[in-house]
């Protein structure tokens, strides 16, 4: 299907959680005495007390949280001057047994509150290992398990996957290479510190490069993919050379990327919601950033029909928005 006038308001809702940046489906209802106790409590979510675009994606992230329990959900929208002690007062005034920090104004919050009430996170691109530690958290990072796999059912001929990254992303790029595994594929990295080494980088990425083999991912990188510097760049080899450019940003897709992965805010929220829960009635729960797995997909047909794929019905049926528009 294809996008029409809401696509604004995806494109803004995704620059938002860019701007922003700098677990399993909710479990079934079960008796016994730690599910009654923790149905006595109150899941407390604290975000960002913004304007739009952004109070449209948290709005999507509370309904996602709503859906995902029975318990009753309390939203606190914070100032970025918040008071701790004002904050941890209404928390208690409403019977909070787990909180759910959105955004890094909402995890800055939520950190300086009861050290006792379990934390899950989202709506954030990396942690500080310190914070990581402290939290569950997943990340508006897309999963490159979900990436490669979308990318082999596109083009099963791909062999290795090319991606110019910084040491930020060290934690994705480790899993990245098992995903890479485990499709078969070879993941070749390039690590870069500052923007001139990132250019250097993929003009060098390129000039190996082989369009009926490789491929170039993108990742949410402030410093690897500039936007002003690097996309354009990229897009352009991408064309003139055939070699497939895949995403973890939906605005790339409108720009010529062939397909890109981004965030099912409500879903995510269904998620984070069941991380609470655990959290909650005292299960195990790993502890960290862990990767997008709600996502959303979006592809350019005309990046797709240069580069020799042609998509049936069915096909972009499994896409949530398609470029470009009709």
């Amino acid at each position: 299907m294809r996008v029409s006038g809401f696509l604004r308001c995806v494109v803004a809702a995704m620059l938002a959680l860019q701007a922003l940046a700098c677990a399993p489906p909710a479990t079934a209802d079960n008796d016994g005495p730690r599910r009654a106790e923790a149905q006595a409590g109150t899941i407390a979510v604290v975000y960002p007390d913004l304007g739009e675009p952004y109070r449209t994606v948290f709005a999507q992230m509370l309904e996602g949280i709503e859906a995902g329990t029975r318990l009753p959900v309390r939203s606190f929208p914070v100032a970025g001057n918040a008071d701790a002690g004002d904050l941890s007062a209404q928390l208690r005034r409403n019977g909070a047994r787990a909180v759910i920090a959105l955004g890094r104004q909402g995890l800055k919050a939520a950190m300086a509150v009861d050290k006792d009430l379990p934390l899950v996170v989202g709506g954030v691109l990396t942690m500080p290992e310190g914070e990581s530690r402290a939290a569950a958290a997943i990340s508006l990072t897309p999963d490159p398990a979900l990436l490669f796999a979308r990318l082999k059912n596109l083009q099963p001929g791909v062999r290795r996957v090319m991606v110019v990254y910084s040491p930020q992303n060290d934690w994705l790029i480790r899993l990245a290479r098992e995903a890479a595994r485990a499709q078969g594929l070879e993941l070749a990295t390039f690590e870069a510190r500052d923007l001139a080494a990132a250019v250097r980088l993929y003009d060098a990425a390129f000039a190996g490069s082989d369009g009926r083999r490789d491929a170039l991912w993108l990742p949410q990188d402030a410093v690897t993919v500039d936007e002003s510097t690097v996309l354009p760049l990229v897009l352009k080899e991408s064309w003139n050379r055939n070699v497939p450019v895949f995403s973890s940003s939906f605005l790339h897709v409108k720009k010529g990327a062939l397909f890109a992965l981004y965030p099912n805010n409500v879903e995510l929220g269904r998620s984070l919601a069941a991380a609470a829960m655990t959290a909650m009635l005292g299960e195990p729960q790993r502890h960290g950033l862990l990767p997008l797995r709600d996502v959303h997909a979006a592809i350019n047909v005309r990046t797709a029909s240069h580069i020799g794929l042609m998509l049936n019905y069915q096909q972009q049926r499994t896409y949530d928005a398609i470029f470009p528009e009709p």
